[in-house]
């Protein structure tokens, strides 16, 4: 429903459909794209009642109605052309308490309905999508009509009436954006669609990573061509010849090239990606016994390769990184994830063509001939782990072995390829400004934790801080202990009386002290005793 679409060729082409119900409450939308600078939309009629819709200047889009109270016309006026072959949205509603038009993301426009009057909109016509009543029909295309919920089936009706065409053409003008990675857009009569062929990328908006899990040992192999020239080879020669049109297949000679691919490793060292010519000239991506990254070119005319170290960051760490690799003659462009993009430059005496190339490898390098010392050593074992989106110029060797296109014959594999995302995702976190980096030694104004001086008098006051906290509560358990214990013990124990024996018996506690003492009674006969003097 959303590409249901249909063409006005002619001013006075039109659809018909049955009569609008709308007495009560009307919701129109649309999508209009159009190079002309007037048109109606569409248009039902009553006796005296009506609605429509139309463009009436390149920048206004008007909606009006009566109800048998008196036209009513809502105009929106946008600070922009509308008639500039671009998608414009409508939005139209109306109902008892008011009417709105919106155009899309303008102010929306409201209109009150009279407190008194007429309510129902009584249409008998049928509804007019395009010219009406000899009117100026619209001119372009309109799609996605929705009427009161209702999406109105514009291609079907297209298709036997003349002057109208179903579907639209220009789609890739508003939405190739959306074709991402270099897909190339491709129109339809109903919509567009992507063509990831010529990118390392898959699905709907090539968006989709291809990569591959190689195991210890295993490696890929991309011939670009053969010695000899034949047509079976002019796909590829002309994939490898960059984006520029000027370069053609038979020109193998690369004064510019493009390479970009993503990895995750723990094992150092290793070969990435080699490029191998029928000549002296390639060009690795490495990983060190350290860790770190290496680009090396040798184009010739110097005596040892050309080498780009990244020392300070450790590449087989088992993260996602990515590579991008940017050559134009002599200037050489190199990003690493999301870090700014560093320029190199090949030195003066290098050669700035990379000389009939031959061969892409991946994770090994298995070729006839001299190899680079320092390459042979890294290339045992191999390298283990994932390699995703690899693209050399319009090449893209994994999805070439991957997913069957024109040029899978070009592919040779040693092992067995197990298709992965693995490493496709590499690190979002941004990097810290060596301004604001404490661990970055050359940082002068970076502001350290602690930098052997003591805070004010010689107590760091974060520190006293927590100690403060950390006593306060130490202090308040204690005490909380001291109190328990001292509960405990004074309740814990045998209850002892001095209760006077014979009690039970006695009638009277007086009468059983009187019993069990004996000397009681003497105490209370000398204290009866008077004395005169």
């Amino acid at each position: 429903n959303y590409w249901n679409a249909a063409s006005f060729v002619t001013s006075s082409s039109y659809l018909h459909f049955s009569t609008f119900q709308g007495e009560t409450s009307a919701d129109i939308s649309f999508y209009f794209k159009t190079s002309a600078s007037d048109g109606v939309f569409l248009e039902n009629l009553g006796n005296t009642d009506f609605i429509k819709l139309e463009l009436k200047s390149a920048t206004e889009v008007s909606f009006s109605f009566d109800v048998g109270n008196g036209p009513v016309e809502i105009i929106v006026r946008s600070p922009n052309q509308l008639n500039d072959d671009q998608w414009h949205r409508v939005n139209a509603e109306r109902n008892v308490k008011q009417a709105s038009l919106q155009v899309d993301q303008l102010p929306l426009e409201v209109r009150k309905a009279p407190t008194e009057g007429h309510t129902r909109l009584e249409l008998y016509s049928q509804l007019y999508v395009g010219a009406a009543g000899g009117q100026r029909g619209f001119l372009g295309c309109i799609r996605s009509l929705r009427m009161n919920g209702v999406t109105l089936d514009l291609e079907d009706r297209a298709k036997v009436t003349p002057g109208v065409k179903p579907g639209c053409s220009g789609h890739c003008t508003s939405y190739g954006m959306y074709c991402a990675n270099g897909g190339k857009c491709v129109e339809k009569y109903n919509g567009y669609s992507c063509d990831c062929s010529r990118t390392a990328y898959d699905g709907p908006f090539c968006i989709k990573d291809v990569g591959a899990f190689f195991e210890e040992g295993m490696w890929l192999r991309y011939n670009f061509h053969s010695p000899g020239t034949s047509m079976k080879d002019l796909v590829s020669r002309t994939l490898l010849s960059s984006t520029d049109p000027e370069i053609t297949a038979p020109d193998l000679n690369l004064n510019k090239e493009e390479l970009s691919f993503s990895f995750s490793t723990t094992k150092s060292p290793c070969v990435l990606l080699y490029i191998s010519s029928y000549t002296q000239d390639f060009m690795a991506v490495l990983v060190k016994p350290s860790g770190n990254l290496q680009i090396r070119y040798n184009l010739g005319g110097t005596k040892e390769p050309y080498n780009i170290d990244v020392d300070h960051r450790n590449m087989a760490n088992g993260q996602p990184h990515t590579v991008n690799i940017t050559r134009n003659g002599r200037d050489i462009v190199l990003q690493l994830d999301h870090y700014p993009p560093t320029s190199y430059s090949l030195p003066t005496a290098s050669d700035i063509q990379f000389n009939s190339p031959k061969a892409l490898f991946l994770g090994k390098v298995i070729e006839i001939g001299k190899i680079d010392q320092d390459i042979y050593k890294y290339n045992t074992p191999g390298f283990t782990g994932c390699l995703s989106r690899v693209q050399f110029n319009q090449i893209a060797p994994l999805k070439a072995a991957l997913r069957p296109t024109n040029t899978s014959s070009h592919v040779h594999i040693q092992g067995e390829l197990v298709e992965s995302n693995c490493g496709a995702s590499p690190l979002t976190i941004p990097p810290m400004s060596a301004a604001t980096d404490p661990w970055h030694l050359d940082s002068a104004s970076a502001d350290f934790p602690y930098n052997g001086q003591a805070i004010g008098d010689g107590v760091n006051r974060n520190s006293a801080i927590i100690g403060g906290v950390i006593a306060v509560v130490i202090f308040t358990i204690l005490c909380t202990l001291v109190f328990l214990i001292r509960y405990m013990f004074r309740h814990k124990g045998t209850y002892h009386t001095n209760e006077a024996k014979g009690a039970e018996s006695a009638e009277s506690a007086d009468a059983a002290i009187m019993n069990n003492d004996p000397n009681f009674t003497e105490t209370i006969d000398e204290s009866k005793k008077e004395w005169l003097i």
